[in-house]
């Protein structure tokens, strides 16, 4: 479904709801029905908040998982300006605050072209991190769970129970996992011949 920024509902009924947690920058997302909308789905940014137009025979499950791809869909856009080293170094110290009360530390936080197999890496010893450039352009939230990840191992070097402890400590985890597993597997599939690539 397109995301529309410029469309505005008519005959609509409107709720607000909180976003997912750790979800879009936005403070809460309104979902606004329409009679005239038959089968689009489309969302904008409007100030602190996030507007999704749907129909008005959504279900309210089909609500949620449209509003849910939606955000995802408006994050990845939002992403596709890529963060330079500088940017990704703060949010990294942001991360750092939220997750682990600043006790992560890095020297640096950089994007490399050298890691195919892998989506971020730490050196705790020097205090470096370095990202995949494969990540630009994915969702904020899966940028930020790997800049967490690595900052962790600044305090746990190795993937023992004590290290996936610290990662409860980001709430969209197992979603962002998820994602990463999801790009893994799609990148596995064979690509038919004649098929067109978007």
């Amino acid at each position: 479904m397109p995301v529309d920024p410029l469309h505005r509902a008519t005959n609509t009924q409107r709720s607000t709801t909180s976003p997912p947690t750790g979800g879009s920058r936005a403070s809460a997302v309104e979902v606004r029905r329409s009679t005239r909308r038959r089968r689009t789905v489309s969302a904008y940014r409007e100030g602190d908040r996030t507007v999704v137009l749907i129909p008005a025979r959504m279900s309210e499950a089909e609500e949620k998982r449209w509003v849910t791809v939606m955000l995802d869909k408006l994050a990845a856009q939002e992403s596709k300006r890529v963060l330079g080293d500088a940017e990704l170094t703060e949010r990294a110290e942001r991360l750092s605050e939220q997750c682990f009360e600043g006790r992560a530390r890095p020297t640096s936080v950089r994007w490399v072209t050298n890691q195919n197999t892998r989506w971020g890496s730490c050196t705790p010893s020097e205090g470096s991190i370095r990202l995949s450039h494969r990540l630009q352009g994915m969702p904020e939230y899966v940028v930020d769970y790997v800049l967490v990840h690595e900052l962790a191992h600044l305090l746990v070097p190795g993937h023992g129970p004590r290290f996936w402890r610290l990662l409860e400590a980001y709430p969209r985890t197992e979603r962002a996992r998820g994602y990463l597993e999801g790009v893994v597997a799609a990148d596995r599939l064979p690509h038919l011949p004649g098929a067109r690539e978007e």
